[in-house]
C-alpha cells in the first residue's frame, strides 16, 4: 500500500500538543510532542485517501482525536502497576485512537491495535514503522477470533455498546485484567445490560480541552466466580 501525500501546511506543531498535555497535566518531553506531531501529519496524509477518521480538518482532529486520547493517559496510568510491564489491546482501534497516542505517551506499555479493517491496520503498522515505536503492534482482526496472550487492559473508544464490547473481548482479558471504555454521557442503561459476571468498578468523568461534551471512562472487571461450599 503506497504512503499518500499531504500539503505540509496541515501540520500541527509540537508546541499546540504541548499546551494541551500541560492543561492535562501530562508530563511531556520533546520527543514525545514531535512524535505525536508527526503522528497526527501521517493520519491526516492517510485520511486523505483511505478515509481512516470522518474528522478531516486538522484542529478538529487535534481536540476530537489527539485531546480525546491524552485525556485518558493518567487514568490509565494509574491502573498501571508501577514498575511492572503491562500489555493493552485497544479494540476497533481505527487510526491508532487511542493506542498510538498511548504508546507514545506511555512508553513502557505496550499496545497492540486490533481492527477488522486492513487499510487502518495497516495504517498503524505504518505509523509503529515510521515513527520508531517498537511497542505499538497492529492486527487486522476480528477481536473475538485474535489469538494472543491474555492483555491486563482491554480499552475501546466508540466501539460497540458495553456488553457486546465485554462479550467480543472477554478471552483477551487476563484473570486479573480490566475493561475500559471510553464513552460520552454516563451510561447508565449500557452498565446495566452487563452481564451479571462483570462488574462496573469505577465511572470516571473527564475533560477534554476545547471540546464541550461530556466524557467519561467506564471501568469494568470480571467478577470471580462464585465457590459454593457445602
Amino acid at each position: 500500500m503506497s504512503e499518500p501525500v499531504t500539503d505540509s501546511s496541515q501540520t500541527v506543531l509540537p508546541g499546540t500538543i504541548g499546551e494541551l498535555c500541560d492543561r492535562l497535566g501530562l508530563a511531556s518531553s520533546p520527543e514525545q510532542l514531535d512524535l505525536l506531531a508527526r503522528f497526527l501529519t501521517l493520519l491526516q496524509r492517510w485520511n486523505a485517501t483511505y478515509n481512516l477518521t470522518a474528522v478531516r480538518d486538522p484542529q478538529q482532529m487535534l481536540t476530537q482525536h489527539l485531546a480525546d486520547c491524552l485525556a485518558v493517559v493518567k487514568p490509565i496510568q494509574r491502573q498501571l502497576n508501577p514498575g511492572a510491564s503491562s500489555r493493552l489491546l485497544d479494540v476497533g482501534s481505527g487510526g491508532g485512537l487511542p493506542g498510538a497516542v498511548l504508546a507514545i505517551m506511555l512508553p513502557g506499555l505496550d499496545v497492540t491495535c486490533v481492527d477488522t479493517v486492513g487499510k487502518k491496520a495497516a495504517f498503524v503498522r505504518q505509523a509503529a514503522a515510521e515513527l520508531g515505536l517498537r511497542n505499538l503492534h497492529a492486527e487486522h482482526a476480528r477481536v473475538e477470533r485474535l489469538t494472543a496472550p491474555a492483555f491486563d487492559l482491554v480499552v475501546s473508544r466508540a466501539f460497540a455498546s458495553l456488553a457486546d464490547f465485554v462479550r467480543l473481548s472477554r478471552r483477551q482479558v487476563g484473570a486479573s485484567g480490566v475493561w475500559m471504555a471510553m464513552k460520552g454521557k454516563r451510561p447508565d442503561q449500557e452498565i446495566a445490560e452487563l452481564p451479571f459476571d462483570v462488574e462496573t468498578f469505577h465511572v470516571e468523568p473527564i475533560t477534554v480541552p476545547g471540546l464541550e461534551a461530556a466524557r467519561c471512562l467506564v471501568w469494568m472487571r470480571p467478577t470471580p466466580p462464585i465457590i459454593e461450599t457445602e
